[in-house]
């Protein structure tokens, strides 16, 4: 079906952006390798842009390659991510990379729903590398392409749903390069957020985000810092962290669950 005026519109309009003002620099922007593509991705889950590109030079400074990253000891790993937030994120990235090189030799594979199949790597995520990679011309969405689809093609409707949004992204889906197509749909999407657009809000999937301080978020981040100097004992980390003690006990049982901390006959540590 040939692009409609608004469609053909719509793509001057992020085109001519991206042009003037892309952030054409970025450090994963400068990359094909599906490795260094991840990495970002991962990182980039729920941590703003400027947050993270220290870390990610930083994180491939030490683990320049898959293999690296699947031999090193999880507590390395989570002192390169310290500061990130999330831990779980370094958690499934260093099971990924485990995957990677013990079932595909090393090399990351370039269909999608194999993508899909790897820890902790969702549709989106899978999109994203097979795009930014492969350059594969695969439909996907996150926040800031939501909002660029919501903004032009959904203004003053409410309630609109991801499916209804997929349907008009594969539409204006650029076959042809669409690694370039989705920068420019990330960076118009950042701009609008820049400029004070609420329009996220419109989504039938948006939900406020919680206070940190004082969250689950927080104290899990607080005991994998402190355990990261060394074994403790839950009682040694009440002590520590006497604020958080009231949830401090369910939290550590649920970074146990998760295998990002260990129990060693009386005290944890992360291996």
């Amino acid at each position: 079906m040939p692009p409609t005026e608004k469609e053909k519109n719509f793509k001057t309009v992020v085109r001519s952006h991206y042009k003037k003002h892309g952030r054409h620099t970025l450090p994963w922007r400068l990359t094909v390798d599906p490795y260094y593509i991840a990495v970002s991705e991962i990182m980039l889950q729920q941590t703003q842009v400027s947050r993270v590109v220290s870390k990610y030079i930083e994180f491939l400074r030490a683990f320049p390659s898959v293999q690296l990253l699947a031999t090193a000891p999880l507590s390395s790993v989570l002192k390169q991510w310290s500061g990130l937030g999330y831990n779980r994120r370094a958690k499934f990235l260093h099971q990924m990379a485990k995957v990677v090189v013990t079932e595909y030799n090393g090399v990351f594979p370039e269909a999608y729903e194999c993508l899909k199949k790897l820890p902790g790597i969702g549709p989106y995520t899978a999109g994203a590398i097979a795009v930014f990679a492969y350059n594969k011309p695969i439909s996907m969405i996150e926040t800031n392409i939501r909002s660029v689809y919501l903004d032009y093609f959904f203004n003053g409707k409410v309630g609109i749903t991801d499916k209804e949004l997929m349907i008009v992204i594969s539409q204006t889906l650029d076959q042809k390069n669409p690694r370039e197509w989705y920068w420019a749909l990330m960076d118009y999407g950042s701009y609008l957020k820049g400029q004070g657009n609420t329009v996220h809000r419109m989504s039938k999937h948006y939900t406020k985000q919680s206070t940190f301080a004082g969250s689950r978020r927080q104290i899990r981040g607080a005991i994998v810092r402190e355990l990261l100097k060394g074994p403790m004992t839950v009682a040694t980390l009440v002590k520590k962290l006497e604020k958080e003690k009231q949830l401090l006990v369910s939290v550590v049982e649920d970074l146990q669950d998760e295998g990002i901390i260990q129990k060693v006959n009386t005290r944890y540590c992360i291996s």
